[in-house]
């Protein structure tokens, strides 16, 4: 069984665990008393709020179930491989690369290319260093970049953080 269908399972029956087991705490059973003849009549005595057999052992195994099912999903949790939302966008940033690079010049290339290599966000002095272009020639096509919509400056401090969009 995979652990999708082993997560839906689990969780199905932790939510009828909960709900048979919420409508027994809620609403015990009513038990009636018959007491035998006295003179021409029974006596009967109606107690509610008390637990007969039957309903402590619903109680116990509903809990059980509950228990048994809340402990499967959470441990199938740690089975289940979920990439982080940073690593997709960056997946779709490195698929779109080739689209993009056609309509690049050079200059506007090595620095996208710098950018992307660093997983999306480098810092605008470090980008110098990587690319091994001058401070002008970076910041002009970062310039150009950020007019095409494909990259953002934000400021930190005496510099800039370079993010692509």
């Amino acid at each position: 069984m995979t652990g999708r269908a082993t997560y839906a399972i689990s969780a199905a029956l932790l939510a009828a665990s909960a709900f048979v087991l919420a409508l027994k705490l809620i609403q015990p059973a009513s038990i009636t008393i018959e007491i035998g003849p006295t003179g021409n009549a029974t006596v009967r005595s109606s107690m509610s709020g008390l637990y007969d057999f039957e309903d402590i052992l619903t109680v116990f195994f509903s809990a059980l179930v509950a228990g048994v099912s809340a402990t499967v999903i959470l441990m199938a949790n740690r089975d289940i491989k979920t990439s982080p939302l940073g690593e997709l966008v960056l997946s779709d940033r490195r698929a779109k690369w080739q689209e993009i690079s056609k309509t690049l010049k050079a200059d506007e290339m090595t620095v996208y290319q710098a950018i992307l290599d660093a997983d999306g966000m480098v810092n605008q002095g470090d980008l110098v260093s990587k690319v091994g272009l001058s401070k002008a020639t970076v910041s002009r096509t970062l310039d150009l970049l950020e007019s095409r919509g494909l990259v953002e400056r934000r400021r930190r401090g005496m510099g800039n953080v370079i993010l692509l969009k």
